[in-house]
């Protein structure tokens, strides 16, 4: 019994000693780039650089994805997660309607691929590849960032998707018959965001030709995602890479005790705010909170830890102008339930308890004399 005891300790300490060394990976990015022209016509071109950190893909993974109705399909617009986006192009367009265009040319460049089930715009630029309603969601979230009011069309019979955007006049690049459709007196003109040919693809104004009877069911955006806790690096330069450290002032801890976790961005800024994501044992990452730099790019967050287990924590950072997003390693914590602390007391006094009676009553043992066999007399 006393091995065995010993054999289960030894194997938890094994096992969390191994949980303690070896999540310290450094998380990934995504790195893609997307051209468009100064305007459809034209012959400026633009290259702007995009990155998406892990912890931000897998945010939105871990996210619902589940549809009661088409009407929930707004909730996969994400205009805060894609700002930088639309900031970058608006640094191009400052007329409304070359924006939006300026975005139908990003989506344009995506690989087509049917894709089952619904994903975030952040999920989709990940994977580089979609459908109609993917596409329509990333261009969608981009001209809301930009300040436009946009809706998305759903067309049940085709089973396909697009955007209507409203302009304040009527769009003068499209190539034939402007096609929009209206709600409450607002004309949404009609944007097509599938097909492969950026420079020359659909422009907004315009419709497929199978798309010109269809009845679209109008999805306003009352569901959207209104924030996010990160965003895309987005930059017309090349994004130079940034670090982010995490550390934890302890690897152990009762539950409902606090830990501190302090990081530093490197190279120091000032002001810059990093998000700390939680997970416990296999669940699905979810934000612990938020914290800001000091003029030194050091931060502290001070962590009840009410719930036992096993947690991981890593900090993000989602970059900016000049510098990618940043993901630190993966730090971990055994949070020991009070149960759990007490078991393992109670185990090694039962140990200690064992052990001494055990080396006692060896002593006993040898302190008592072995019995001698009788003399027996010697006859000559």
């Amino acid at each position: 019994m006393r091995k065995q005891t010993f054999r289960i300790l030894a194997t938890a300490t094994v096992l969390l000693t191994l949980l303690q060394l070896f999540p310290y990976c450094l998380g990934a990015t995504y790195s893609t780039s997307y051209e468009f022209l100064d305007h459809p016509n034209g012959s400026t071109h633009y290259r702007l650089n995009v990155v998406v950190s892990q912890s931000l893909q897998e945010y939105y993974y871990a996210k619902s994805h589940f549809l009661n109705s088409e009407n929930e399909f707004d909730k996969f617009v994400t205009p805060y997660a894609l700002q930088p986006i639309a900031d970058s192009l608006r640094q191009v367009y400052t007329d409304d309607e070359d924006f939006t265009n300026g975005a139908l040319m990003i989506v344009h460049q995506i690989p087509y691929e049917q894709t089952t089930p619904p994903l975030y715009p952040v999920e989709t630029m990940v994977d580089n590849k979609g459908d109609c309603d993917l596409f329509s969601f990333i261009a969608a979230s981009i001209i809301k960032a930009g300040g436009l009011d946009v809706v998305l069309l759903y067309y049940e019979q085709e089973a396909h998707m697009n955007i209507g955007v409203s302009l304040p006049s009527q769009p003068r690049d499209a190539r034939g018959d402007i096609i929009y459709v209206t709600n409450n007196n607002i004309k949404y003109y009609m944007a097509e965001c599938t097909g492969g040919n950026w420079q020359d693809g659909w422009r907004v104004g315009e419709c497929p030709d199978e798309l010109r009877d269809a009845g679209a069911q109008i999805i306003l955006l009352d569901g959207y995602e209104q924030t996010s806790t990160g965003q895309v690096s987005a930059s017309f330069a090349n994004l130079a890479v940034a670090t982010l450290t995490l550390t934890s002032s302890t690897a152990y801890i009762i539950q409902s005790s606090t830990a501190t976790l302090s990081g530093h961005l490197s190279p120091s800024m000032q002001d810059k705010t990093v998000t700390l994501y939680v997970r416990v044992n296999n669940s699905p990452w979810q934000v612990l909170g938020t914290v800001t730099t000091d003029a030194s790019g050091h931060f502290d967050y001070i962590w009840n830890m009410e719930a036992g287990g096993i947690w991981h924590v890593r900090a993000s950072w989602s970059g900016d102008d000049y510098y990618a997003a940043a993901d630190s390693p993966i730090r971990t914590i055994t949070s020991l339930s009070s149960f759990f602390v007490m078991l393992i007391a109670i185990t090694v006094i039962l140990v200690v308890i064992g052990t001494i009676a055990y080396v006692a009553a060896r002593r006993n043992n040898q302190s008592i004399p072995e019995p001698q066999p009788p003399e027996i007399p010697y006859y000559q």
